[in-house]
């Protein structure tokens, strides 16, 4: 039985002085839920959570996360498709809910494409390839050369996660020969990873950030456009000469139908709990990058994902439904 945990996030009644607010004078006259498809206290619940406590006092309700976490999201992301189009429900989204979801299974109860509305931007991590401290490589050139000989093994946190994509971009875009090893989440590959169970290991951000400082892994690559503040001494793929930009992200979705002033005004709030104290010294802390996109941005954004990573996906003949 899938399980399912709910936390109701309390603040202050205020009233909001928009012109969205005016536009909507009823809106929101009850408590919003939000959706994830995840369980309590990993990164999308913490977000989730830290996104719910802001906007809060803003909207003079309450927000009660609802954990449905299971296959992929999908239970979650039905719940949310079927929901009124009140506003009063939002979908936690990441690169599986909009993006992998019609690859990776042949029926699914929602069509991301036109079930839902894309609301805004939560952030993205950056991923990185790391290896142990003592690893024989001296960087990733010469990590693909040794491949060629015997390739290594790579963990990730899960099949079909933005870190097994990102990793199998790279393969194809650099003729890096490697094999995958799936764990249950980031910290077991990163554990086996230390153990000399596995040679490698894609990790995000928020789970690799640590390691990568205190010096127990070496990361040789980085999968964004240019260095990361928090390991500016890491080269990027672009860098090394292959074209292999990928990230894990987050965002806030709701269904198709809700009236377009409801998203704009659930854009400026998203966009405010961004940008606030208590959320930006978690995303610096742990390196996610925060872009304050308007929800066309946003579509435009999980758009250009689709069409990466839908035909990678099919033509690496992933399944979750097989």
């Amino acid at each position: 039985m899938i399980g399912r945990r709910s936390a109701v996030v309390a603040g202050m009644a205020l009233t909001g002085g928009t012109t969205h607010a005016q536009a909507q004078p009823s809106w929101p006259d009850r408590p919003i839920r939000m959706i994830v498809g995840y369980p309590a206290g990993g990164p999308s619940d913490v977000f989730a959570r830290l996104v719910a406590g802001q906007t809060v006092p803003r909207l003079g309700q309450n927000v009660v996360v609802e954990n449905r976490p299971g296959g992929g999201a999908v239970l979650a992301s039905e719940t949310a498709a079927r929901a009124a189009p009140d506003g009063l429900t939002w979908l936690h989204v990441d690169n599986g809910i909009l993006v992998y979801n019609p690859a990776l299974y042949a029926r699914l109860p929602y069509d991301p494409d036109r079930d839902f509305a894309n609301v805004g931007f939560i952030g993205r991590f950056p991923l990185y390839i790391v290896c142990r401290a003592e690893a024989p490589w001296a960087d990733f050139r010469a990590l693909v050369t040794a491949s060629h000989s015997q390739a290594p093994t790579y963990g990730s946190p899960a099949v079909a996660s933005p870190h097994h994509l990102a990793m199998e971009l790279v393969k194809r875009r650099s003729g890096l020969a490697a094999d995958h090893v799936p764990y249950r989440g980031g910290q077991a590959a990163m554990q086996d990873l230390l153990a000399g169970s596995i040679d490698l290991v894609m990790i995000d951000t928020a789970t690799g950030l640590p390691f990568i400082r205190d010096g127990r892994v070496r990361a040789i690559a980085v999968l964004t456009e240019g260095r990361t503040a928090e390991a500016p001494a890491v080269p990027t793929m672009r860098e090394l000469g292959f074209d292999a930009v990928a990230f894990g992200w987050q965002g806030v979705s709701v269904p198709k139908a809700v009236p377009a002033v409801i998203v704009e005004r659930l854009n400026a709030e998203l966009v405010r709990a961004m940008a606030s104290d208590e959320i930006r010294l978690r995303t610096r802390a742990l390196g996610i990058q925060t872009t304050a996109w308007s929800a066309d941005e946003f579509g435009a954004f999980v758009a250009s994902e689709n069409a990466l990573w839908r035909p990678l996906i099919r033509d690496l003949g992933i399944r979750l439904d097989s």
